[in-house]
């Protein structure tokens, strides 16, 4: 049925007179879900049984200052100073368990009274979070990919930052910490904090080892695989995960193996995969000293070639192609189509780093202290994690089982289609009948969507 133009259009032109009022209206009435799912796995109680060796004397304690933290990043902002902007939310102070939001020189005072033992305590409790919904998820497989991330600041001052390589902001100060994703969830598992001036290799195979160790004591009992790039191809760090039976892929770096070069122009026969993949095999061994030899699978592509002069269409000039290389040095055995699918698979923590960067503030360094900045990150990818555990608790997984590439098995939306799918939801707070509700202006997606996030924390929504 069509609707006529008087049905549609209506006059209004006057601009409303604007006034402010103490009515308990919050412009983030989504943060209800997060508060229902924060309750649930009691995640203020975990925070103060791993901060209470600091001093709780004080009105605002550790653990309510990450717990900040975490909230203030999932709303959106990104600056400590951002907090004045929403100190006097009514359902945000309710969340935090506070009646008044602290000074951001508070915040920033608390955050470099931090130490090195609530560092590793805020890991431990990522690494159980992240962990437990792994292990449930996909108990026959875990997969973790290792890859490093600059965090930059123009800031002089900030303790532990170093001038390392660093092609977007040259001659900055920085950290390079090395993250550890669990690909079946798209979840940061663990993060080894490093200066900006190491090389993608350092502590890098103990980090590894140590992951997969939490694994184990966590019950996991099936096949550990870790997938790495080129920086972590050495024979120290192979033949370690060998001997701990954990199956890994790392991309074998041309530049420091000119005799591979040599190999791969002198080679005459290609097993192909499809139209665009061939391949061949050998046995490869980190270094010339050593006893273990691997499976070093090099592949070949057909790229178009860029072409030179002036632009015609293709249906008028010749197609011509050529070949791009790469090698994988594995100890699983699998077909190469598998193993080339399998490698390719850890290119989706860059979406996972862009995410942290882009819709959470992972980048930002709020203090002085290398300590402060460190729970600042911790307490972002907490964020990150908590928000992929409420999409995956309210949702059957997308794949029954891990698929070649090792995707996450559910289908999980990025922190910003979240915020404004729900969380950034204007509401107002009353009491009925001596119970405390909640109002949404009306709207079937926004309704639909927060009533399956509620679902499995046993919150009523009527």
């Amino acid at each position: 049925m069509r609707s006529s133009r008087k049905q549609v259009s209506a006059a209004s032109h006057a601009v409303p007179e604007v006034r402010f009022a103490d009515h308990d209206l919050t412009s983030f009435g989504g943060l209800v879900v997060l508060q229902a799912f924060l309750q649930r796995i009691d995640l203020n109680g975990q925070l103060r049984t791993r901060l209470r060796h600091l001093s709780s004397s004080v009105a605002y304690d550790f653990s309510r200052i990450v717990l900040i933290l975490i909230v203030h990043t999932l709303l959106g902002w990104r600056r400590l100073r951002d907090l004045d902007h929403y100190r006097e939310d009514p359902l945000v102070l309710r969340v935090l368990g506070l009646r008044r939001m602290p000074d951001v020189s508070t915040v920033s005072r608390r955050l470099g009274q931090f130490d090195e033992t609530s560092v590793d305590k805020l890991r431990d409790l990522l690494r159980e979070v992240v962990g437990r919904r792994v292990c449930v998820a996909s108990p026959a497989c875990i997969t973790l990919d290792f890859d490093g991330s600059v965090l930059s600041t123009k800031a002089r001052r900030i303790e532990g930052t170093a001038i390392g390589y660093n092609k977007k902001q040259k001659g900055c100060r920085s950290y390079y910490p090395l993250f550890a994703m669990a690909a079946q969830t798209g979840q940061v598992f663990d993060v080894l904090h490093r200066a900006g001036n190491c090389h993608d290799s350092r502590g890098a195979s103990e980090f590894v080892l140590q992951c997969f160790a939490k694994l184990r004591e966590m019950g996991f009992r099936g096949r550990a695989e870790a997938r790495m790039d080129s920086a972590h191809f050495s024979d120290a760090t192979c033949a370690a995960l060998d001997d701990h039976d954990i199956e890994f892929s790392v991309s074998v770096p041309f530049e420091r193996i000119p005799d591979l070069k040599a190999v791969i122009e002198s080679r005459r026969t290609w097993h192909p995969i499809d139209d665009e993949w061939s391949y061949f095999e050998r046995t490869w061994s980190p270094s010339k000293h050593s006893k273990t030899r691997f499976n070093c699978v090099v592949f070949r592509h057909r790229v178009r070639k860029p072409q030179q002069g002036p632009i015609q269409l293709d249906l008028f000039r010749p197609v011509e192609r050529e070949y791009e290389y790469k090698a994988v040095l594995t100890n699983k055995v699998a077909a190469a189509g598998a193993t080339l699918e399998f490698h390719n698979g850890r290119g989706a923590q860059e979406g996972t780093f862009a995410e942290l960067k882009t819709d959470l503030p992972m980048e930002y360094l709020p203090s002085r202290r290398q300590v402060g900045n460190q729970v600042w990150l911790l307490s972002v990818v907490l964020a990150h994690a908590l928000t992929r555990e409420m999409q995956m608790a309210a949702a059957t997984p997308r794949h029954e089982r891990n698929t070649p590439r090792r995707e996450p098995l559910w289908r999980l939306d990025r922190v910003d289609t979240l915020r404004k799918r729900w969380l950034q939801r204007a509401a107002r707070l009353t009491r009925h009948a001596g119970r405390l509700v909640i109002t949404f202006a009306k709207g079937k997606s926004t309704e639909s969507e927060i009533r399956r996030l509620l679902q499995p924390w046993g919150t009523e929504a009527a």
